[in-house]
């Protein structure tokens, strides 16, 4: 066979843009056998002086609620590093592995003359270090981490695969990460990268003047009544904003009560409407009319000194037309409560193991046939109903529920649940569970107005803080909870592209609200990995909705691990093959990223091919046609085995979504062997 030079892939030039600073200093990682069994048996050491230490402090009296709070603490954490750590893909690029591996012969893999034949080894060596000793590879990735801080911006992130230094050079005027972490709040997070931002474009003599400015502080209050789908709603939103004039908007079709409040003061329903305090100023046009004769800086000015009168309309009201919190009670969930509050529930050992807050099957058995008046046989019958209503699960998955000394752990006591799981922040709720496409319509729904109102006509810019102040979102917390118990295997395909899809969007939503955007590559991997749901009794990362539900349970970029395993309940509500436009749909609140929309299952492939064709059309993918040189977007490099098996296929695939005049010429390049491909760096900073 041919030998074909360095970088040419049958008629492509691969050129990635430099070399990302993480892999320089990944270098440095020699891992070999050695250096794993050394750990293994310094960690084996510390464990078992560990465990006599403790043995010694429960026999001493002392202070008994401090140390039993540490022990319970001690044993979460021992709970959840004994759990394989999911894959995650984090931005980082891996030394000596690709994004993903093909067995085509016209794949992207390496040469193995220039790799080495001693990859598959260190991968290995890799793979166990990483398994079993998580807590080392945090700590050198978090001292790497700092040393990058001392060279790089904290709050712009942007991948250093480039070999242009003058992109470099206009990218590297940001301000120094604050050390102050203690008083880090996630919102002041997202106001400290707006800031940088700014201070970014000045330097490179950007005009951020109206960006910059702040909304006038006022003693009045501006309600803006209006609908989805409204285009006199969207200018008028756009108008206040440029006027910096803070406003409550109350979407009527999220409220449908309020249609009465303002039939009643302005005879119509008709929106928008805008009140300034109690006063009725009328809808886009009546608000331009009075702008345009100076009367409105008049109101304006009485406005901003006088606080609304009780006549005034009202922001909208916790829990306001809101069906989450009604229904009917789930008469199985009142026996668990009782059947919880009843047994033993302790600390266990189960094949030389130790599992916290189980309880024996036995037990289960003895309580149901007491409360139950059932005979034995009946009552496991009755337990296994509850198991299969996700009320609680084998400690091991061994079984649904059986009589014995089998351990079993309640939903909400399971470790992962209770300190990673954010949608379950009163224990298992009691009502009956609402099917699932009605919770996913009413998700979808809120999520259409969530983005109407907070994020850009074109869904490039979220307004974080505004989100995190409404209603809207208040409610979207309630929904999630409904997930806890719901049934998503049965889902068809459409209905579950589009409910994870929009869960997902909102989840990150979600995620940066609580913990930050996050500044590197440590903390990306924390807000995709660590942050969960629980939805059908199963807990669920960004990274495992998008890798494992959306893309067919394919392994992340520089992964060496599938996210579910073969036994892995969650395999059962995986799609069949993956989906890959849904890169086009994922919004995990980058820059680089595509824009946020809702998605629908009746139109779901369409709104997708639209999604892929605004993103690549909008620089996803730049076709240089006079120096034939494509520039793509990194997600078709981390995710390509999802579009073609080599990059031949994967610009042909994308080629689908371009223009027909830039799609015949990129094809045209491309069987003429002359074309050459250069990644553009990806821009981690915040989409707001």
């Amino acid at each position: 066979m041919d030998e074909k030079p360095e970088g040419h892939i049958d008629g492509i030039h691969k050129e990635d843009q430099g070399k990302p600073l993480e892999v320089e200093e990944m270098h440095s990682l020699n891992i070999s056998k050695d250096d794993v069994n050394k750990l293994e048996e310094g960690n084996k050491e510390d464990k078992d002086d560990k465990h006599v230490e403790q043995g010694d402090r429960m026999n001493k009296d002392g202070d008994l609620d401090s140390k039993a709070q540490e022990e319970v603490n001690e044993t979460t954490r021992e709970d959840l590093a004994e759990e394989e750590q999911e894959p995650v893909f984090d931005g980082t690029k891996v030394p000596g592995m690709q994004a993903n591996r093909s067995s085509s012969t016209r794949s992207l893999d390496p040469d193995p003359e220039e790799e080495g034949s001693v990859w598959p080894e260190k991968a290995v060596a890799l793979k166990n270090f990483v398994k079993e000793k998580g807590a080392a590879v945090t700590s050198v990735l978090r001292r790497l981490s700092l040393k990058r801080d001392g060279v790089e911006q904290a709050n712009v992130d942007v991948d250093k695969d480039t070999s242009d230094s003058a992109k470099l050079g206009e990218q590297a005027a940001m301000s120094p990460r604050t050390a102050e972490r203690s008083a880090w709040n996630p919102l002041n997070y997202i106001k400290v990268s707006r800031d940088t931002d700014s201070e970014s474009k000045a330097e490179q003599g950007k005009n951020i003047i109206e960006e910059s400015l702040l909304p006038i502080a006022t003693k009045g209050r501006i309600i803006l009544y209006t609908r989805l789908g409204c285009r006199d709603c969207r200018e008028a939103r756009l108008f206040l904003q440029r006027k910096r004039l803070r406003y409550v908007e109350i979407n009527i079709d999220v409220y449908p009560s309020r249609k009465l409040e303002i039939e009643k003061v302005s005879g119509s329903c008709a929106v928008p409407k805008v009140f300034l305090n109690e006063v009725l100023i009328g809808g886009l046009s009546e608000l331009k009319g009075l702008d345009e004769s100076g009367k409105l800086d008049e109101k304006i000015d009485f406005f901003i000194s006088e606080a609304p009168s009780p006549e005034a309309p009202l922001p909208p009201l916790p829990g306001e037309d809101d069906v989450s919190d009604n229904g009917p009670v789930d008469e199985l969930a009142v026996i668990v409560q009782k059947m919880k509050a009843t047994i033993v529930v302790k600390d266990r050992l189960y094949k030389m193991r130790r599992f916290t807050n189980c309880f024996l099957g036995s037990e289960a058995v003895d309580f149901l046939s007491e409360d139950q008046y059932l005979e034995r046989e009946e009552a496991v019958e009755f337990g296994q109903k509850l198991a299969s209503e996700h009320f609680f699960r084998h400690v091991l998955d061994e079984n649904l529920f059986e009589d014995g000394d089998h351990l079993y752990r309640f939903l909400d006591h399971d470790p992962t649940v209770s300190s990673q799981c954010h949608n379950i922040p009163r224990g298992i709720i009691e009502l009956k569970p609402k099917p699932i496409a009605e919770i996913a319509s009413r998700l979808r729904f809120l999520s259409y107005a969530i983005f109407e109102a907070y994020a850009s006509e074109d869904g490039r810019h979220v307004d974080y803080r505004s989100i995190h102040g409404s209603e809207e979102f208040a409610r979207y917390l309630r929904i999630v909870q409904e997930l806890q118990r719901v049934k998503v295997q049965d889902m068809p395909r459409e209905e579950k592209l589009a409910f994870f899809i929009n869960l997902y969007n909102m989840m990150a939503i979600h995620a940066i609200l609580a913990w930050g955007h996050p500044a590197g590559p440590l903390e990306r991997r924390k807000l995709f990995g660590d942050f969960k749901y629980v939805v059908g009794g199963c807990t669920y990362s960004l990274s495992s909705i998008q890798n494992g539900i959306l893309r067919g349970n394919q392994r992340p970029p520089y992964n060496l691990m599938k996210p579910f395993g073969v036994k892995d309940k969650r395999s059962q509500v995986a799609l069949p093959y993956p989906e890959p436009l849904i890169h086009f749909a994922l919004v995990c609140g980058t820059r680089s990223g595509p824009a946020l929309q809702c998605y629908s299952p009746g139109n779901i492939d369409k709104e997708l091919m639209d999604a892929a064709r605004d993103f690549l059309r909008a620089g996803g993918l730049i076709v240089d046609l006079s120096g034939k040189v494509a520039y793509a977007s990194k997600i078709l490099k981390w995710y390509s085995v999802d579009f073609g098996k080599n990059e031949v296929e994967v610009l042909k695939h994308a080629s689908n979504y371009l223009e027909p005049t830039d799609s015949e010429a990129l094809l045209e390049i491309i069987a003429d062997a002359q074309l050459k491909v250069i990644y553009q760096p990806y821009d981690w900073r915040l989409n707001c």
